[in-house]
């Protein structure tokens, strides 16, 4: 903020906008998603950090989030951005924000981005993580943090059939009737599945995802790993581009944004 002097003798303040991105963590069973939806009167992740954000600028703000998580998704390192010219420091923003904010949403870490920087739109690709308690006995600690499948899973058929999912395809089969992406072609770099005691680990990274792909992906994985599908028949369901081939839809809670990729 830099001060100057007007015609009337007084000195007045002359706020410099800046662009302050912002990393969250945040666990999603209270929200109905990211994106505020007008209305509804329904708490959404993005509504409450702007009511947060507008308390600490002293006026209403926009936040601009990396990707629109669906309702009960949470996420370990949410990218968002927002310009003010409040005086605030940039590096203030986080401890300011976690004051304030319930304790099931966090700022990581703020700082001042370049003038050009969209959470969403300078992103270069995502990794998603999906969660899956595969045991008899369901679980008190995990029951909103991994999907529950109590008959045992075939770790190896599982990952074979994953690899027909790598490289650059047309993901109609396991996109949301609703997706309102204008192309269903990603390219899906990695699938990892890695299993520790009793906790099974879906990792997924693409340039981006379509609306309900990871969960549709990880509910065909599952139905293979049951032995409702061979792994062979996920490259058949890719060549239909007809959802109504591929397995189920995961639930939410099972599913966690780990990082949003930029070129910085």
């Amino acid at each position: 903020m830099t001060g100057k002097t007007s015609s009337a003798g007084r000195r007045s303040d002359t706020r410099v906008s800046r662009n302050i991105k912002l990393t969250l963590e945040y666990e999603g069973t209270n929200y109905h998603g990211w994106q505020t939806q007008a209305g509804s009167g329904q708490a959404t992740v993005q509504e409450t950090l702007e009511k947060a954000f507008a308390t600490l600028a002293h006026g209403p703000v926009k936040v601009h989030g990396s990707s629109r998580t669906d309702a009960g998704v949470h996420a370990l390192a949410y990218v968002c951005n927002v310009v003010t010219d409040s005086p605030i420091p940039p590096a203030a923003w986080a401890p300011a924000l976690n004051h304030i904010l319930p304790e099931d949403i966090r700022v990581l870490s703020s700082g001042e981005a370049a003038p050009d920087f969209h959470a969403r739109f300078s992103a270069i690709g995502k990794i998603y993580s999906y969660r899956i308690l595969n045991r008899r006995a369901p679980s008190a600690l995990h029951r909103h943090a991994a999907w529950h499948v109590n008959l045992r899973l075939n770790m190896r058929a599982m990952r074979s059939a994953a690899e027909h999912l790598i490289g650059r395809h047309d993901f109609s089969a396991f996109r949301a009737a609703g997706c309102s992406a204008s192309s269903p072609v990603r390219t899906l770099k990695a699938v990892i599945i890695r299993k520790s005691a009793d906790m099974i680990e879906i990792r997924l990274e693409a340039d981006s995802f379509l609306q309900y792909m990871v969960r549709n992906i990880t509910g065909t994985l599952v139905e293979v790993g049951l032995g409702r599908f061979q792994p062979g028949d996920v490259k058949q369901m890719l060549l239909s581009c007809d959802r109504r081939t591929a397995g189920r839809t995961a639930p939410a809670h099972g599913l966690y944004l780990v990082r949003v990729l930029y070129t910085e």
